[in-house]
């Protein structure tokens, strides 16, 4: 009789409370090794409170511990007495506005190297969530490693050129922001939110692929342990860039962290949103109009020197100059450069796959 009273008090415990680890937990861990380029744990089941998202579940066939998920190399969580739930409830709650003069590229190149330090942002992050890292000869290009996916669970083998094994996920997706906000932004300011390591997570390909744009209320992670963690991420990313909310993600976001209320925010390496200070223009941005010419001073009589003409423009050939950056190669109406096209030079081909200016 107390065998069996102890053992309903743990499963009282496991469903009601969420006895299991939290968050700063699961990050703590190597990924389980397995001689498989993928291996697919058993996901744990959840309260019914939880909602499904818009992926099913792997099967299983290897079951690492809960720590071999998420979030890896993050620093410790901020404390819980800033949790993601009082930060969802301090969010605008407004509709979704027209998506209207959205592209990809009015958030700037893709990807810079946002914090200067000669490696755009798609490396770094791979070179910071992934294990066992070999970088390439160049010292950015991630070429080998491997992760705990926590979107899906698996733990993927990834090599550098395979486009089908790992994506950088903007967590907040830009399409979702732009609806949300950040139509307003300049470039800069969106720039920075592409680029900021708060909404950056490498995940399946697939996975990702299939979220698109959604937000919470249209999908969430398969791998259902990792759903707090997720949405508290969206809402601190949001929070930190005045990105509002829509109702029905409002309530999908709350329903997730009625199983979790004390998760806490995740800690923001950049405290600035506005970070990035590089020269970019905005493609979609009004042409500037041409300022006044000033009124001459000087006398109406005609000069006896001619003016003398100005020389015409240099023409470069493409096949021996590079274009300076991708900006200009958009300008030149050449992007995307593919080796061995003029004007392409390695320093527009950040990722090393043979093509500049994606």
């Amino acid at each position: 009789m107390q065998v069996r009273y102890a053992a309903a008090v743990v499963v009282a415990c496991l469903v009601l409370a969420g006895c299991g680890p939290s968050d700063g937990e699961l990050g703590s861990d190597l990924p389980p090794s397995s001689p498989a380029s993928v291996a697919t744990p058993t996901e744990p089941s959840a309260s019914p409170e939880q909602p499904t998202g818009s992926a099913s579940a792997p099967n299983a066939s290897a079951t690492p511990s809960a720590a071999d998920t998420i979030d890896a190399p993050d620093p410790a969580q901020s404390t819980a007495d800033d949790p993601a739930l009082a930060a969802l409830g301090l969010l605008a709650v407004k509709g979704r506005a027209p998506m209207t003069g959205y592209d990809r590229a009015r958030f700037g190149q893709a990807w810079l190297d946002a914090d200067r330090n000669g490696c755009d942002t798609r490396n770094d992050v791979l070179a910071e969530r992934l294990r066992a890292v070999v970088l390439e000869s160049n010292g950015c290009v991630v070429a080998t490693g491997q992760y705990a996916d926590p979107y899906t669970g698996a733990t993927i083998d990834y090599r550098h050129g395979d486009g089908t094994l790992i994506d950088i996920d903007h967590v907040v997706a830009l399409g979702n922001s732009w609806a949300t906000g950040a139509a307003r932004w300049d470039i800069k300011k969106r720039a920075a939110f592409a680029n900021d390591p708060l909404n950056l997570l490498p995940a399946d390909a697939s996975a990702n692929r299939q979220k698109g744009d959604g937000d919470a209320a249209t999908w969430l992670p398969a791998y259902k342990p990792f759903r707090c963690a997720y949405v508290a991420r969206q809402v601190a990313v949001k929070q930190k860039y005045g990105l509002w909310v829509t109702a029905p993600e409002r309530d999908a976001v709350t329903r997730v962290l009625a199983v979790c209320p004390d998760q806490a925010l995740p800690v923001d390496r950049w405290a600035a949103p506005t970070r990035v200070d590089h020269d970019i223009t905005d493609p979609g941005a009004p042409a500037p109009s041409e300022p006044p010419r000033p009124t001459s001073t000087r006398s109406s009589q005609p000069s006896s020197q001619p003016s003398p003409q100005p020389s015409p423009p240099p023409v470069k050939s493409l096949t021996s100059t590079y274009f300076k950056n991708c900006d200009a190669a958009r300008a030149a109406g050449a992007a995307p450069v593919h080796s061995g096209d003029p004007g392409y030079g390695r320093h527009l081909d950040r990722d090393g796959d043979g093509v500049g200016c994606e």
